[in-house]
């Protein structure tokens, strides 16, 4: 396998090469992946469903980068689990809604022109934006109990006889011997799954397909809980790498073993938290003994309705099926006018087409006229409506209809480095806790000599000398975490450490002679804060400063083991 950098922005993944040599790498999706881009920006991401039917189901992104005959990508799991395909795009647009957002208001003392005017946000900153087997196949203590295709990957489903003492080995046997690259994995990382009953379900890309047709799979399997094994990931993580996790659910979602953490939010440089943001995160996550997520979004799945797919892209798409067109490439035209930006839909388009000689994808969807009458060329609108739905439209819409499969939405974060992954997280959920918001409000008094003064919604005050340079001297001492709490399933939650007023005395330190003066502005509150448990209202992954006001049950003693297959680069160790 090949080696990957995964770089996301708000809007899109981008999987760019290292070097134009080929050279040794892997498959990587959830957690288990190396990444040399910022965490702030290479979050990995997986949402997780409760269904409150004793099964849950995962959304987990592959990321790969290299040749596509040597994709594999295998995961530990319990029974034979549903099938399908997400898209990267739900992923964008989920997180892009429930990324954390700053907002300044600011007052400007009355310097003999006139009343002080407010303003929201003047910081300057932009916002962010199965198929099943006919029959069971035994091979040598192999049983396949499923295979199929689903979108670009063909997938099979195996288990392994229980009393064979080299259970790992025949499974990895097994699978180089039909067609999966496994020279990265070792025995050792799947025995103790395999002795745990699981069985293997293994990816890799069907022959048509190329790494481009690589997006996130969904499964569905039984469990009550979401669990995350991270510990096989020590093995080749980087530093802080960045954990974003989704769970819909009955209730709001909450670390179960690891520490609830909120922020110390005057570490944050407000005029760009994008800057400062994720390495709060990291700071407040050692002081957990780097097990700690930020609750940084949590509140009805009604808030997020139409934000995977909006009302009038569904409007859309029927108009689509509906309408009939007087030529074929016209309807290709008008699908990609609407989901050219979508997973899936060059693999749909190839289904539909057939290309004169020494054509491919890229050059028909570059000129897509220059083609037509061409001996050779064929555009089966059938076909491609057909691929459009499957491999477009449905994953889409299915992700958005699990999201709202159930009342409530959580968005956790955290920062992981090799030896803090000793203990897989679990997640639980506890209808106590209140709604936690993505968007933070402080409020910003600037003086006429230039200073300023900055109250949170803590009570906190933080005092700066240059006004749109944050006094990072002043903070630099102070503890990351505000608070760390341990959450159970009921009640407020338990304070693990309370740094509060170690906070607000290191502030008042920087006070000038007075204290406060702007508006609300008096003292700076000691023990104040936010007292509810939630462990943090803030926000991580990527930040943004918004204009005005509003501008995962895995089993509990086995695992569903996200398990990307890993080869070591020598270029990146």
């Amino acid at each position: 396998m090949t080696s990957l950098v995964r770089g996301f922005s708000i809007v899109a993944i981008a999987l760019t090469a290292l070097a134009a040599t080929p050279r040794p790498g892997h498959a990587c999706g959830g957690l288990f992946c190396d990444n040399t881009q910022p965490v702030n920006q290479a979050a990995e991401r997986i949402i997780f469903a409760e269904n409150g039917d004793g099964t849950v189901t995962a959304v987990i992104e592959i990321q790969y980068q290299g040749a596509a005959e040597q994709f594999s990508w295998v995961l530990p799991v319990p029974g034979v689990p549903d099938v399908d395909v997400s898209s990267v795009a739900a992923f964008d647009r989920l997180q892009q809604q429930t990324n954390p957002q700053f907002n300044l208001q600011t007052t400007f003392e009355d310097c003999g022109g006139g009343d002080g005017a407010a303003f929201g946000n003047t910081s300057g900153a932009d916002a962010p934006t199965r198929a099943t087997a006919d029959s069971v196949d035994d091979q040598g203590g192999v049983v396949v109990l499923a295979a199929g295709t689903v979108g670009p990957f063909d997938f099979e489903v195996i288990s392994l006889d229980a009393t064979l003492d080299d259970a790992a080995d025949v499974a990895l046997d097994w699978l180089g011997d039909n067609g999966y690259e496994v020279t990265a994995l070792a025995p050792e990382v799947l025995g103790p799954y395999l002795e745990d009953g699981l069985n293997l379900l293994a990816f890799r890309l069907n022959k048509q397909n190329d790494v481009g047709s690589i997006r996130p799979i969904m499964i569905t399997y039984t469990s009550e809980l979401p669990f995350i094994p991270i510990r096989p990931t020590a093995v080749a993580a980087n530093d802080d790498m960045g954990v974003m996790v989704f769970v819909t659910s009955g209730d709001r979602a909450i670390p179960k073993n690891y520490k609830a953490l909120e922020l110390n939010e005057a570490l944050i440089d407000w005029f760009n938290p994008m800057a400062t943001y994720n390495d709060v995160v990291i700071a407040a996550a050692d002081e957990a003994s780097g097990q700690g997520f930020v609750t940084e979004y949590a509140d009805s799945s009604d808030t997020l309705e139409g934000v995977v797919v909006q009302d009038w892209e569904r409007d859309s798409w029927q108009d689509l099926m509906a309408r009939e067109f007087s030529e074929p490439i016209q309807f290709l035209f008008e699908a990609s006018d609407l989901y050219s930006s979508w997973d899936g839909f060059q693999d749909a388009v190839r289904d539909g087409v057939t290309l004169p000689e020494g054509i491919d994808i890229d050059d028909f969807l570059g000129c897509p006229r220059c083609y037509e009458g061409q001996t050779g060329f064929e555009l089966d609108v059938d076909a491609f409506r057909l691929a459009l739905f499957d491999q477009v439209i449905k994953p889409m819409f299915g992700t958005e209809d699990l999201i709202q499969s159930r009342p409530y939405i959580t968005r956790l974060y955290t920062t992981l480095s090799a030896e803090e992954m000793t203990l897989d997280p679990s997640f639980d959920f506890n209808p106590d806790l209140p709604t936690v918001s993505n968007v933070r409000n402080a409020d910003q008094f600037i003086k006429c000599d230039g200073t300023f003064e900055i109250t949170l919604e803590s009570g906190d005050v933080i005092f700066g000398e240059n006004q749109g340079v944050w006094p990072m001297a002043a903070v630099a001492d102070q503890p990351a975490a505000r608070r760390i709490m341990q959450l159970s399933t009921q009640g407020m939650g338990e304070v693990v450490t309370d740094n509060s007023e170690v906070i607000a005395g290191l502030l008042s330190e920087s006070a000038p002679p007075g204290g406060p003066t702007g508006p609300g502005g008096t003292t700076s509150n000691p023990g104040g804060g936010d007292d509810d448990g939630d462990g943090g209202d803030g926000g991580g992954g990527l930040c943004a400063v918004q204009t005005g006001p509003g501008a995962a049950s895995a089993w509990l003693l086995i695992a569903l083991a996200l398990l990307p297959l890993r080869r070591r680069s020598s270029r990146n160790r």
